[in-house]
Protein backbone atom coordinates (compact mmCIF):
# COMPACT_ATOMS: atom_id res chain seq x y z
CA UNK A 1 0.00 0.00 0.00
CA UNK A 2 1.33 3.20 -1.42
CA UNK A 3 1.50 6.24 1.49
CA UNK A 4 2.02 9.81 0.59
CA UNK A 5 2.49 12.62 3.11
CA UNK A 6 2.42 16.40 1.55
CA UNK A 7 3.94 18.98 3.97
CA UNK A 8 5.44 22.21 3.03
CA UNK A 9 2.32 24.41 2.93
CA UNK A 10 2.41 27.72 5.20
CA UNK A 11 1.10 31.70 4.85
CA UNK A 12 3.04 33.58 2.50
CA UNK A 13 2.80 37.36 0.69
CA UNK A 14 2.02 37.30 -2.40
CA UNK A 15 4.97 37.18 -4.88
CA UNK A 16 6.14 35.13 -2.24
CA UNK A 17 7.63 31.29 -3.21
CA UNK A 18 6.78 28.25 -1.13
CA UNK A 19 8.29 24.11 -1.87
CA UNK A 20 5.77 21.55 -1.16
CA UNK A 21 6.97 17.62 -0.82
CA UNK A 22 4.89 14.91 -1.53
CA UNK A 23 7.19 11.86 0.45
CA UNK A 24 5.75 7.95 -0.31
CA UNK A 25 6.99 5.14 1.92
CA UNK A 26 5.09 1.66 1.04
CA UNK A 27 6.22 1.02 -2.59
CA UNK A 28 8.69 2.67 -4.67
CA UNK A 29 7.27 6.00 -6.80
CA UNK A 30 9.15 4.47 -9.66
CA UNK A 31 5.76 2.90 -10.70
CA UNK A 32 3.46 5.73 -10.01
CA UNK A 33 2.65 8.98 -11.70
CA UNK A 34 2.26 11.85 -9.49
CA UNK A 35 -0.71 14.90 -9.46
CA UNK A 36 -0.68 18.18 -7.60
CA UNK A 37 -4.57 18.61 -6.67
CA UNK A 38 -5.73 21.74 -4.68
CA UNK A 39 -9.03 22.61 -3.39
CA UNK A 40 -10.46 26.03 -2.15
CA UNK A 41 -13.09 26.71 0.10
CA UNK A 42 -16.67 26.46 -1.48
CA UNK A 43 -15.16 25.29 -4.87
CA UNK A 44 -14.14 22.03 -6.72
CA UNK A 45 -10.94 20.37 -6.45
CA UNK A 46 -8.56 21.24 -9.43
CA UNK A 47 -5.63 19.87 -11.15
CA UNK A 48 -2.35 21.92 -10.95
CA UNK A 49 0.26 19.35 -12.11
CA UNK A 50 1.57 16.42 -12.84
CA UNK A 51 4.40 14.67 -13.26
CA UNK A 52 5.24 10.90 -14.93
CA UNK A 53 7.88 8.63 -14.23
CA UNK A 54 9.68 9.01 -17.89
CA UNK A 55 9.86 13.09 -16.83
CA UNK A 56 6.92 14.36 -18.81
CA UNK A 57 4.63 16.62 -16.80
CA UNK A 58 2.10 18.78 -17.38
CA UNK A 59 0.80 21.88 -15.80
CA UNK A 60 -2.61 23.80 -15.68
CA UNK A 61 -2.74 27.19 -17.46
CA UNK A 62 -3.35 29.17 -14.31
CA UNK A 63 -0.11 27.71 -13.01
CA UNK A 64 2.38 27.53 -15.99
CA UNK A 65 5.52 29.67 -15.94
CA UNK A 66 5.11 30.33 -12.06
CA UNK A 67 4.82 26.26 -10.30
CA UNK A 68 7.44 23.51 -11.26
CA UNK A 69 6.91 20.02 -10.25
CA UNK A 70 9.89 17.68 -10.07
CA UNK A 71 10.94 14.05 -8.47
CA UNK A 72 13.53 13.02 -6.86
CA UNK A 73 12.97 8.89 -7.11
CA UNK A 74 15.91 7.90 -4.94
CA UNK A 75 14.39 10.17 -2.08
CA UNK A 76 10.86 8.69 -3.05
CA UNK A 77 9.43 12.43 -3.31
CA UNK A 78 8.07 14.74 -5.26
CA UNK A 79 8.22 18.09 -5.01
CA UNK A 80 6.41 21.23 -6.48
CA UNK A 81 8.03 24.44 -6.43
CA UNK A 82 5.37 27.24 -6.60
CA UNK A 83 7.02 30.85 -7.12
CA UNK A 84 5.04 34.60 -7.51
CA UNK A 85 2.17 33.27 -5.64
CA UNK A 86 -1.38 34.87 -5.79
CA UNK A 87 -3.71 35.23 -3.44
CA UNK A 88 -6.39 32.67 -6.09
CA UNK A 89 -3.32 30.15 -5.06
CA UNK A 90 -4.95 29.74 -1.74
CA UNK A 91 -6.23 26.61 -1.53
CA UNK A 92 -5.47 23.12 0.11
CA UNK A 93 -2.73 20.98 -1.84
CA UNK A 94 -3.03 17.67 -2.29
CA UNK A 95 -0.57 15.05 -3.83
CA UNK A 96 -1.73 11.71 -5.31
CA UNK A 97 -0.68 8.76 -7.00
CA UNK A 98 -1.85 7.16 -10.45
CA UNK A 99 -0.21 3.69 -11.16
CA UNK A 100 0.98 3.90 -14.02
CA UNK A 101 1.04 7.21 -16.90
CA UNK A 102 -0.98 9.43 -16.93
CA UNK A 103 -1.83 11.61 -20.50
CA UNK A 104 -2.02 15.74 -20.29
CA UNK A 105 -5.71 15.25 -20.20
CA UNK A 106 -6.08 12.30 -17.43
CA UNK A 107 -3.40 14.35 -15.98
CA UNK A 108 -6.01 16.67 -13.92
CA UNK A 109 -9.09 13.73 -13.49
CA UNK A 110 -8.89 13.12 -9.25
CA UNK A 111 -10.91 9.93 -9.80
CA UNK A 112 -7.77 9.05 -11.94
CA UNK A 113 -5.79 8.67 -8.93
CA UNK A 114 -5.63 5.80 -6.50
CA UNK A 115 -3.80 6.92 -3.77
CA UNK A 116 -3.89 10.23 -1.85
CA UNK A 117 -2.09 12.55 0.69
CA UNK A 118 -3.77 14.60 3.00
CA UNK A 119 -3.49 17.85 2.01
CA UNK A 120 -1.53 20.90 3.28
CA UNK A 121 -2.72 24.38 3.35
CA UNK A 122 -1.07 27.23 1.42
CA UNK A 123 -2.21 30.37 2.00
CA UNK A 124 -1.25 33.48 0.20
CA UNK A 125 -2.20 37.01 2.03
CA UNK A 126 -0.29 40.35 2.69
Amino acid sequence: QLHLVASGGGLVQPGGSLRLSCAASGFPLDYYAIGWFRQAPGKEREGVSCINNDGSLYYANSVKGRFTISRDNAKNTVYLQMDSLKPEDTAVYYCAADYGRVSGVSCYIALRYDYWGQGTQVTVSS
